[in-house]
């Protein structure tokens, strides 16, 4: 707890977390879905609350939203059908990861306060148009890396490590266990 001037204690200001929504660019249906999974699974895991993904893929729109169900949370994957439009029609903070941008501790200040929040992750080939339309380039790292690991490291930055509880609506829930695994409610899949 901070102290005033006068030697007073402050109460720390408690502010919201930005909305967090995640942009997929250049997802190759057929060819990445497992990739794709993953940044869903990860984004919905560490607190987004949705997916935009370009071009649109259905199938692993229902994939995750069967997650959902099983694991509870707000989490959705909706299409993007022109990345283009969607990035400048964001009303908030358009950030691309990119492994050339700036380093993210000196940006996440500015971040945490935006309100909302648009995390761009590029596929294999990243249009160069993207560098130019978000606010921000960031980097988590200046080296080769995944797309996953960096959307892990943003969004455990911006929003903190998130809670062990089970989401509401949680049909199952993950029993922590020094050895083996337990699950309970519903059916696990291995």
């Amino acid at each position: 707890m901070a102290t005033a001037s006068s030697g007073s204690r402050q109460r720390p200001r408690s502010k919201a977390l930005p909305d967090v929504t995640v942009l997929r660019v250049g997802h190759r249906a057929g060819r990445d879905p497992r990739l794709t999974t993953h940044l869903a699974l990860t984004a919905r895991a560490l607190g987004a609350t949705r997916m935009l993904l370009h071009p649109p893929d259905p199938d692993l729109a229902k994939r995750v939203e069967a997650v959902v169900r099983r694991w509870g949370g707000r989490f959705e994957v909706l299409p993007a059908a022109e990345w283009r439009t969607t990035v400048r029609a964001f009303d908030g903070t358009v950030v691309h990861l990119t492994m050339y941008g700036l380093a993210i501790q000196r940006l996440l200040p500015r971040l945490r306060r935006a309100r909302k929040v648009l995390l761009v992750v590029g596929g294999a080939k990243v249009p160069p148009d993207l560098y130019r339309l978000a606010h921000y380039n960031v980097a988590v790292g200046h080296q080769p890396h995944s797309e996953v690991a960096a959307l892990a490291v943003a969004l455990d930055r911006l929003l903190g490590t998130p809670r062990s509880a089970p989401l509401e609506g949680a049909q199952q829930r993950i029993v922590p266990r020094a050895r083996g695994k337990r699950v309970v409610g519903g059916r696990a899949r291995a």
